[in-house]
């Protein structure tokens, strides 16, 4: 058992070798990805051996998820970690105690309008109901401006209702206790209908934007900044990490 350990790095050096490791395994958890990398730090390299790294830093480009949700940047930090080194040669980052981390997030409004249409948005927007009846949702895009300004527009049928409304909101991103977004500020456009129904909408979305109501398995976030400028979003937070998603255990 030993020697095997041991033999990953005769060839390549400990560092490099957790690295592509972990980087294989985190990649498997995304449909598909542009680039993807994980750097580990770990002085002397020697620790390695005991399972002990200083940390790791991941940064990945054009992540998509398996819900078809795409991330344009994903930079996360991981402080001090210990993990099982035999479960490395299984292709697993398994934590040996829980750790954490700062990580940033990078949303272009591309990755927004294309999320919004995405199956798994769909399902979960034609969920919320406008005078009991349910809503349709289409065409529904994302425009991000300076000075913190997002645009969204849909077109958008009450229940049987064969023409849609044109929907178009304009409204501020904030954070509140670091794990609620809300949509602040907002001006609505088009007719009493329509802002009826974009108030409403923005009721429901606000009520459901939670971290907590989006668990990630084994991670807990926590979103400390944002920052829109014209056609980007960022979240800065951080990282409470028992397991990485998909190997707990």
């Amino acid at each position: 058992m030993l020697s095997s350990l041991f033999s990953p790095f005769q060839n390549k050096g400990g560092d490099e070798w957790v690295g592509s490791v972990a980087t294989a395994a985190i990649a498997a958890l995304f449909k598909t990805t542009e680039s993807l990398n994980a750097k580990v730090r770990a002085n002397p390299v020697s620790k390695i051996l005991q399972g002990s790294l200083d940390g790791f830093d991941l940064v990945g480009r054009g992540l998509e998820m398996r819900n078809g949700l795409r991330v344009a940047r994903m930079d996360l930090r991981v402080q001090a970690v210990a993990i099982d080194l035999s479960s490395l040669m299984g292709g697993k980052i398994k934590l040996r105690q829980p750790t954490s981390g700062t990580m940033s997030v990078v949303l272009t409004e591309k990755d927004l309008s294309r999320s919004f249409n995405t199956p798994f948005i769909v399902e979960k927007l034609q969920m919320l109901t406008f005078e009991g009846q349910p809503l349709n949702f289409r065409n529904t895009g994302v425009e991000l401006q300076d000075g913190g300004i997002l645009l969204l527009y849909s077109q958008i049928s009450v229940g049987k209702e064969s023409e849609p409304l044109d929907i178009r909101l304009q409204t501020k991103i904030t954070l509140e206790e670091d794990r609620r977004i809300l949509f602040s500020d907002s001006i609505i456009e088009g007719s009493e209908r329509s802002q009826a129904v974009a108030q409403a909408i923005l009721g429901h979305i606000n009520s459901l934007m939670d971290l907590d109501k989006f668990k990630l398995d084994g991670v807990a976030l926590r979103m400390h900044r944002c920052d829109i400028r014209r056609g980007q979003l960022t979240f800065d937070g951080s990282a409470k990490i028992r397991h990485f998603p998909g190997m707990g255990g």
